[in-house]
């Protein structure tokens, strides 16, 4: 998220935290709370923050738990941005499914086949081939230097798996805003099921981040700040 969050900070004050569980994150997961962990997580971002009141932008599986936090903390969130998150009733594909069946057995093969599924949007991101290796590179540094912990992955598309987000989307009052990437270059989540938080959060708007797919904050950081800090200036109250 790096790139992302360094273009943000210099439009607004940018957070970001590593999920309660995960490598370098100082909070646990407890399975007994389940998906609450996320909300109270997020709680004591806020608090410890000084913060009363803030615009959460969660992307891919974080726009669940901005969407729940959003539902059921209202008079803290000024507005909602979610970035290529599933929608609810999204239902992982038998390839995903095998992943989250056996996450240890199936990580090389999903760290193996990762760069065949961003390099169409990595492609179409960048106009030059010396463009195009510099980002891979970083990028593989980046992912190195958070790495994963596939169980913990499988256990969050579980939760998710368990709840139904529906009723949070009919619950949201605060102005949202959908942002996908082009239709043929998110390889990770259809840009389809995303947008249908369109018709499920009343007014909703939708923005399409152009040669993007699931990673546009990344390849395009400067675009995708200024879509996330346009709506947030645009919805101050």
């Amino acid at each position: 998220m790096k790139p992302a969050l360094d273009e943000l900070g210099t439009r607004c004050r940018a957070l970001s935290y590593t999920l309660c569980g995960d490598i370098g994150s100082d909070m646990p997961f407890d399975p007994a709370l389940g998906f609450d962990n996320f909300l109270r997580q997020l709680d004591r971002v806020f608090d410890r923050s000084g913060i009363d009141r803030a615009a959460l932008c969660g992307v891919s599986y974080g726009g669940f738990i901005a969407l729940r936090y959003a539902a059921v903390r209202p008079e803290r969130v000024t507005s909602l941005v979610l970035v290529s998150s599933p929608a609810p009733g999204w239902v992982p594909n038998p390839r995903q499914q095998q992943y989250l069946t056996r996450p240890w057995r199936s990580a090389p093969a999903f760290v193996m086949t990762s760069p065949l599924r961003l390099w169409p949007e990595i492609k179409a991101a960048y106009d030059t081939t010396g463009e195009r290796v510099v980002f891979s590179v970083r990028h593989a540094l980046r992912v190195i230097a958070a790495p994963i912990v596939p169980p913990r992955m499988a256990e969050r598309v579980t939760l998710q798996q368990r709840l139904d987000f529906a009723p949070d989307c009919a619950r949201i009052t605060a102005p949202t805003l959908v942002v996908t990437g082009e239709d043929d270059l998110d390889q990770i989540v259809p840009p389809e099921i995303t947008r249908q938080y369109c018709q499920l959060i009343p007014g909703a708007q939708y923005v399409q981040m152009k040669r993007s797919g699931h990673i546009g904050l990344l390849t395009h950081p400067a675009q995708f700040a200024d879509i996330v800090s346009g709506f947030i200036n645009a919805n101050r109250h």
